[in-house]
């Protein structure tokens, strides 16, 4: 290699550590400026709040529906023509009330030939038990004779039976759908004669999820609205059912509510259940909150620097979250440019 070439490699490797050396030189220098600042040489302009303990309620938003104390749809236990409709639409009906009665023509024409072979049969039993007295006939003949008496009177009962059951009556007082029928009609027992409904008392029915089913309490309140109505209601809670449901894994829960012109059976219930309320919660700010790999932590104004601190959370209202381990009454959190902030950097905090 020539001298000349030595030359030229030595000032090119020269030129090269010189740039590398003023590199070097620059990043040390944005690195100690950086460390100045952490370290207190910057200080950060951040946002706080001082934690007060305030009222706090915790609750569950769930879904339910209004259902009638009572209500059921109406069948007539035999077929037939509709001889008499006793009720109107929408109309109030006590217990006990006929509200149709179908053709019983046939039935009580089969009750008077039952009477007729009882009257008979009952003649025969007479005197074969005087018979029996004198001992012209055995006792087998006698209890044949009593016997068929006996079956004659159970089939006048049965014949009866068939006819109460020609008329509809209203198992409970209360108010009566549209019917499905009109007079002249043929039913059958699979036939929808009208929906009977008892509102003097109305049930709200939800369901609570398995994480909470231990906070149902027979006697609890829950408040409730329905869709198009912004008035609260309140229900008291009476029953509960005794297992979870395994493909919901919730608990089906049942409150009565007081009767309500404005309530309609069927309706659909946006449900407020009440979880805890904590007298001295300690609110913070939702953008405070820093999500970590094992929980959440927040910065804490500690000497004029921001101070780490891991924290515990509890439930939450539209902006705030309620800490219950980590912080204590009369800490400032800081809540603004907290992303930016680390361990023991100088900040200014302006509160809020």
């Amino acid at each position: 290699m020539s001298k000349k070439s030595i030359f030229i490699l030595v000032i090119g490797l020269a030129i090269v550590l010189g740039l590398v050396a003023y590199r070097l030189m620059v990043n040390s220098a944005k690195e100690k400026q950086g460390g100045g600042n952490a370290r207190g040489g910057g200080v950060s302009r951040v946002q706080g709040k001082v934690l007060v303990g305030q009222p706090f309620s915790d609750y569950l938003t769930l879904t339910g529906s209004i259902e009638a104390n009572e209500v059921v749809e109406l069948h007539a236990e035999v077929s037939g023509i509709v001889e008499v409709l006793n009720f109107s639409e929408g109309s109030e009906v006590s217990q006990g009330q006929m509200l149709i009665k179908i053709n019983d023509s046939e039935l009580q024409a089969q009750l008077a030939q039952a009477r007729t072979k009882a009257q008979l049969a009952g003649e025969n039993a007479r005197r074969a038990k005087l018979l029996l007295e004198k001992e012209a006939i055995s006792q087998e003949e006698y209890d044949i004779a009593s016997a068929d008496y006996r079956s004659a009177e159970s089939q006048i009962q049965l014949i009866k039976a068939q006819i109460d059951k020609t008329v509809v009556r209203a198992p409970f007082s209360g108010r009566i759908g549209l019917r499905n029928i009109s007079k002249g009609s043929y039913i059958t027992p699979s036939t929808v004669i009208a929906k009977l409904a008892n509102t003097s008392q109305l049930k709200l029915s939800f369901s609570v999820p398995e994480k909470y089913a231990h906070m149902v309490k027979i006697g609890g309140r829950v408040n409730f609205t329905t869709q198009g109505d912004e008035q609260q209601y309140e229900a008291s809670i009476y029953a509960v059912e005794p297992v979870i449901e395994a493909n919901t894994r919730t608990l089906l829960v049942r409150a009565l509510c007081s009767t309500n012109t404005s309530l309609i059976p069927g309706a659909f219930a946006n449900v407020t259940f009440p979880l805890e309320t904590v007298e001295k919660g300690l609110l913070v700010p939702a953008e405070a909150l820093i999500p970590i790999q094992n929980g959440k932590k927040v910065f804490v104004l500690k000497d004029g620097k921001a101070k780490e601190v891991v924290v515990e959370t509890g439930g939450r209202s539209e902006s705030d979250v309620l800490v219950t381990k980590g912080l204590a009454e009369g800490d400032t959190v800081l809540t603004s440019g907290v992303m930016a902030l680390r361990d023991g950097s100088a900040v200014n905090v302006v509160l809020k």
